[in-house]
């Protein structure tokens, strides 16, 4: 929720507490969660009006580790996304199979953001992560071997990617931990700038690689990227206790099997956020769409990589500017008309622009895409410690599951339309959720501030 720093106009008197949130007979608090102030780096949090700064972020020996073991996985994985992707159509010739073991390595991440997160709340974060690149890696060697069947490859791939989700849960958590206040967004820019940069670097180094070096060895060398991330996490980030180890003022112990799933859903301080994050798949419906898009504006495979390639600059400008410029005082405030315009500004492609103003407006709406970064710092904050990991899990899979949705749809509609038009509508659709979100959180606003006032 925003944060407001002129006086209430209502007279002094004693606020009614917000009623609890009761899931599965535990009573859960709305009070955001924080991290104990012993378990942060030496540099002091930035205040609510100046942005912390990416070298106070980098001071922070825990998050180094993180981000470092991070860059590698994701290398690794997009190099073995492209090394087992390739070994698939060399053995089966069928762009169908290959199309099918490409898509088995995004969707499972999915499902274990329901089924796998709550792991990185009930065990200590930092083991679980450990023993995920563990697993990882013996799971990536066992495709080296020779003679695996291809049916079984897919399948070892669907158990690295499953593997993934509670590895990402647990580390969103601990940079919760880790970075106090501001330093949290800063933190999350950087991580996403890294992020965006390895991707490419790993689907553009990695077909060379493996023409290279080959199938296997490429294969290799993802295992050892495991390896060496689960040695820094080892060496170099905290032992903690579970989240749910120790006694919680703002939680009575018990515990349901899906409180983390109800508390995303049912608390609007983690709803609304979740709600504005899973936009993001109506302003990426372009990607879905990159080939058809770039043929009818008279471009080729160039054309279809500075497509994909503008969003994902826009993005990494936004994030940067929005947690640099941007006080964190008014990110809040932000958030709902950064989502829509980051959806409405495609409308634009109703026009059917030519190629350069269609690079223009996807790489602006990538750039309102910085509003990503308030509603997974207000998420997070939000979210019970207890809890934390389970419900990033969530709202992560509903992302995915999203994106993946609204691409294939679009692909279906661009088969009878033209790409620019499903774009369009793919925009103003996304716009008006995002303006139902809005609407909805502003009565819930509301009805908070009634609650409050005197009998």
């Amino acid at each position: 929720m925003p944060v407001s720093s002129a006086p209430s106009p209502l007279p002094a008197c004693p606020r009614a507490a917000p009623a609890p949130l009761t899931t599965e007979g535990r009573v859960i608090s709305r009070r955001p969660s924080t991290p104990p102030s012993d378990l942060v780096g030496p540099s002091a949090p930035a205040t609510a009006d100046s942005p912390a700064t990416f070298g106070s972020v980098f001071a922070v020996g825990e998050f180094r580790a993180l981000w470092l073991a991070q860059v590698l996985s994701v290398v690794g994985d997009q190099l073995a996304r492209v090394a087992l992707t390739l070994l698939v159509f060399a053995q089966t010739h069928s762009p169908l199979l290959a199309a099918v073991t490409f898509a088995t390595s995004l969707i499972p991440l999915a499902l274990g953001g329901v089924i796998l997160s709550g792991l990185a709340d009930r065990l200590p974060r930092r083991e679980v992560m450990i023993w995920c690149d563990i697993c990882r890696a013996a799971l990536i060697a066992l495709m080296i071997l020779p003679g695996v069947p291809i049916a079984a490859l897919i399948g070892l791939l669907f158990l690295s990617t499953l593997v993934s989700a509670p590895f990402t849960s647990a580390r969103a958590a601990l940079y919760r931990d880790i970075l106090v206040g501001d330093r949290y967004v800063a933190g999350i820019a950087i991580t996403l700038t890294a992020v965006q940069f390895a991707q490419v670097l790993g689907f553009a180094v990695g077909g060379a690689v493996v023409g290279f070096f080959g199938v296997r060895t490429s294969l290799l060398v993802d295992a050892v990227t495991f390896i060496i991330s689960g040695a820094i996490i080892r060496i170099w980030v905290q032992a903690r206790p579970s989240a749910r180890g120790g006694p919680h003022p703002d939680v009575v112990p018990q515990q349901g099997r899906f409180t983390a799933v109800r508390l995303a859903f049912t608390n609007p301080a983690l709803r609304t956020p979740m709600l504005f994050g899973w936009l993001g798949a109506f302003y990426y419906i372009p990607e879905g769409v990159s080939a058809p898009l770039a043929r009818s504006l008279d471009g080729g495979a160039i054309a279809v990589g500075l497509i994909l390639a503008s969003q994902a600059l826009g993005a990494v400008v936004g994030a940067i500017a929005f947690s640099r410029i941007v006080a964190p005082i008014r990110r809040l405030r932000w958030m709902g008309p950064l989502a829509m315009m980051a959806c409405g500004i495609l409308i634009a492609f109703v026009f059917r622009p030519p190629l350069p103003i269609a690079l223009a407006i996807l790489t602006v709406s990538g750039i309102f895409d910085c509003y990503q970064l308030a509603a997974n710092a207000s998420f997070v904050t939000a979210a019970p410690a207890q809890y934390r990991s389970g419900a990033f899990g969530v709202a992560q899979a509903g992302m995915n599951l999203g994106q993946g949705a609204a691409m294939i749809l679009a692909g279906a509609a661009a088969q009878t339309n033209p790409p620019s038009s499903v774009i369009a509508a793919g925009g103003a659709i996304g716009a008006l959720c995002g303006a139902a979100i809005a609407v909805s959180r502003i009565r819930t606003r509301s009805s908070s501030t009634k609650g409050a006032r005197c009998p």
